[in-house]
């Protein structure tokens, strides 16, 4: 099992509003420059919300919602620093609650 940790906002505050397209290829050139594997995913309309334990979370987060998940929690609370009006969490996947948190994935 591995642990994702994310950034939740409503989608068009993520992929409009803010210039979250910048700093995702920005990080895209950096990982290429390091030779490191990518660790960071833009889902839009989270498949992982609709596990029971989430509900409390996607209630807080305006739809349709679109999250940056990562398995490097640097990289999130980075994230939540830049862009403030973010929610934050992690989860645990597989599960049976969560069989594929990458479902909606978009290629960043």
């Amino acid at each position: 099992m591995t642990t994702y940790y994310y950034i939740l906002a409503s989608e068009q505050f993520l992929t409009h509003d803010e210039p979250l397209d910048e700093v995702l290829k920005e990080r895209l050139r950096f990982y290429g420059e390091q030779g490191k594997e990518i660790d960071f995913w833009l889902v839009r309309q989270p498949a992982f919300l609709d596990a029971p334990e989430l509900a409390a979370v996607k209630a807080k987060c305006p739809q349709p919602a679109a999250a940056v998940v990562s398995t490097n929690p640097q990289f999130i609370t980075w994230l939540k620093l830049r862009l403030e009006f973010v929610l934050t969490g992690e989860f645990n996947a597989p599960s049976d609650a969560i069989p594929n948190p990458l479902a909606s994935l978009t290629a960043v």
